[in-house]
């Protein structure tokens, strides 16, 4: 498929796994990205078998993964009490073809840069480069750009694919009138400290409550010399948002390092002999505070020739380990939708009519809480206190909630392992 590029907007996760699979099915394209260097930024994510299996099938697989992450074995939650809610296998183990990843999102993400490098050229990713807008042409679209010496540029592109993020300016003139950034109450605090891996090694593990809880998993093999690996985590609180964002944050500023001790009240008294939190929170080096937003969902990703893809599409909360991996699954999807359909408006019709419903009633399952909402019943029904989990909620009921909540994600085992490739190769 030859002719003028797609011309991509933002060089994220989103942005690099639709360069990567617009290379793989012949379509030109070029990535502009609004930052001048691309770092490794972020912290630990989770990428679900779902979208392992599409970067497995752009070539990037076990021994490339293995390099940035570890393989997730082990979903748990544990009550404020220590006692275990839940826990079931990962990935391989849980029967999946694929694995769960867990890896460093920076990582990952430049991984992903180095790979469209190496494979369309450096002239492939233009740095310095922000997508404010665009017209719509017969044939084709302008994108409008600034760079960073505060040229204005316009550029011409068969389609538009902006995975340019929470602040997505595409989305905006897309759509003028959506709701400002959604925050639900819920503050987070996140790191990373050394530490011992715990229960299965390579376990993802939710401690607390609804409104008050911890994650943590690794992100590293342990050192061999030490026995240590890097463990992620997330502290989180909920409070009243009535007010709003309130705390001397911009729209433009949703992080900022913060002192430990600003908020490590919270979790003191959280150590039950497997697991020290207050000392966990402590080895990090740094901390960073994000409120837990989301966006309302627009009723199409679509105008003409222009297409949202991953958070500027879609940003949910991070309570389902989806993000990052829904935004390779759109790029994979689009492209296989460029395969049926041609470099045009029809293939994006269908990759919106594939997705835009169900990925949106994601969003709003997980602001209320996502897989974590069985932290919630455990709440309800026995005010977090329990010595049996199966006299408060049965095992059977547990694990449907689980089962619908994979199904709603597009991770149901049999489903996936039964489907065929997305993109045609």
């Amino acid at each position: 498929m030859g002719g003028a590029p797609v011309l991509i907007a933002g060089g994220g996760i989103g942005g690099m796994a639709m360069a990567l699979t617009l290379h793989q099915i012949g379509v030109p394209c070029v990535v502009y990205e609004a930052v001048p260097d691309l770092q490794p930024l972020g912290v630990g994510i989770n990428l679900q078998p779902n979208a392992v299996r599409e970067l497995y099938d752009l070539g990037l697989d076990a021994p490339v993964l293995d390099r940035i992450g570890i393989q997730a074995r082990e979903w748990a939650l544990v009550g404020r009490n220590g006692r275990e809610i839940y826990a079931e296998p990962r990935g391989l183990a849980a029967g999946y073809r694929w694995p769960q990843y867990s890896v460093h999102r920076g990582e990952l993400q430049m991984l992903l840069y180095r790979t469209v490098l190496e494979r369309l050229g450096p002239d492939a990713v233009r740095l310095g480069h922000r997508v404010t807008g665009y017209h719509q042409r017969d044939g084709g679209v302008t994108a409008l750009i600034e760079t960073r010496a505060g040229q204005r540029l316009e550029v011409q592109g068969a389609l538009l694919v902006a995975a340019d993020g929470l602040h997505s300016a595409v989305r905006a003139q897309m759509h003028p009138q959506q709701p400002p950034i959604h925050w639900g109450g819920a503050i987070m605090w996140r790191g990373t400290t050394p530490g011992v891996p715990i229960r299965s090694g390579a376990s993802f593990v939710g401690l607390g409550s609804l409104k008050h809880r911890v994650v943590c998993y690794p992100i590293s093999k342990p050192d061999p010399a030490t026995g240590l690996a890097t463990i992620n985590w997330i502290a989180e609180i909920t409070v009243d948002n009535s007010q709003g964002w309130t705390q001397g944050r911009t729209e433009g500023n949703w992080n900022r390092r913060v002192d430990i001790d600003e908020f490590i009240g919270h979790f003191e008294g959280w150590d039950y002999g497997w697991i020290d939190v207050p000392a966990m929170l402590r080895g990090a080096r740094q901390v960073f505070e994000y409120p837990m937003i989301d966006r309302d969902p627009v009723p199409s990703w679509v105008d003409g020739r222009v297409a949202l893809l991953g958070d500027a599409a879609h940003v949910m909360y991070p309570v389902g380990s989806n993000g990052a991996s829904q935004a390779i699954v759109d790029a994979r999807v689009l492209g296989a939708a460029l395969q049926v359909e041609g470099v045009g408006p029809a293939a994006l019709r269908r990759y919106d009519d594939k997705l835009c419903a169900d990925i949106s009633a994601l969003v709003l399952r997980n602001r209320g809480a996502g897989p974590f909402g069985l932290l919630g019943l455990v709440d309800e029904r026995c005010g977090g206190v329990f010595d049996d989990i199966d006299q408060v909620i049965p095992a059977a009921e547990r694990e449907a909630f689980m089962a619908r909540y994979k199904a709603a994600a597009g991770f149901a085992i049999e489903t996936l392992n039964a489907a065929p490739p997305t993109v045609r190769v």
